[in-house]
């Protein structure tokens, strides 16, 4: 798998995060309460702070030579 394509994967993967992400905050605050709102809501900003961060190493690791 070529450099390029892999970076791709890799975007994509970061923002299907981004999209459950936000889906389960919309269904933790609507449908939600108390710990499992909680922990629902933790998971989301773990879905979001990772896809964060892929995203920050596909930008930066520059473009594919080839």
């Amino acid at each position: 798998m070529s450099e390029g394509l892999l970076k791709m994967w890799v975007a994509l993967a970061a923002i299907g995060l981004m999209f459950i992400a936000v889906f389960s905050i919309m269904f933790s605050r609507s449908k939600l309460s108390g710990v499992i709102r909680g922990i629902v809501s933790f998971f989301a900003w773990i879905c979001m702070i990772v896809a964060g961060i892929l995203i920050i190493i596909v930008v930066f690791s520059g473009p594919v030579q080839g």
